[in-house]
């Protein structure tokens, strides 16, 4: 895996836009297909905000993004914070068939990220949340093969 590019900036909600914009680029640098970046974008955004929600509750902390790819068809977006640990993966998946008003609150972003993207995984490394995004750049949309 061959490290593009490298940003590390406080994990406040005022960041958002040029973390996003960061990962974009690289993507785009990727030539990764324009819909594809929206949805990589989508992604981000949420495991993002959910760490500046969450990872560092009463004190303040940082956030590292990390873009990657390998010589074949992966970019990958490398989250990292030093905050409470935190394996978003270990929640239930929401019931999406009950009605609205009867759906618990939470849960429904990690649902999209796991549709969007190709693969998520986490780890604890060195007292810190590790979350990889993994995109084939060459994903055929399954609700629209011919797209």
């Amino acid at each position: 895996m061959r490290i593009l590019s490298r940003i590390k900036l406080p994990a406040k909600l005022e960041n958002l836009d040029r973390l996003i914009e960061f990962v974009s680029v690289s993507a785009n640098e990727q030539g990764i297909e324009q819909k594809r970046i929206i949805e990589i974008e989508i992604s981000t955004e949420e495991a993002l905000v959910n760490i500046f929600n969450y990872a560092y509750q009463d004190m303040d902390g940082d956030v590292s993004v990390v873009c990657k790819s390998d010589d074949n068809d992966k970019f990958m977006i490398e989250i990292e914070d030093s905050g409470i640990p935190f394996n978003v993966l270990s929640l239930k998946e929401p019931d999406t068939a009950l009605d609205i008003s009867e759906r618990k609150i939470g849960g429904l972003g990690i649902f999209l990220m796991r549709k969007l993207m190709d693969d998520i995984q986490y780890r604890r490394e060195e007292d810190r949340n590790v979350l990889t995004i993994v995109v084939s750049k060459s994903r055929v949309d399954k609700n629209n093969p011919e797209n």
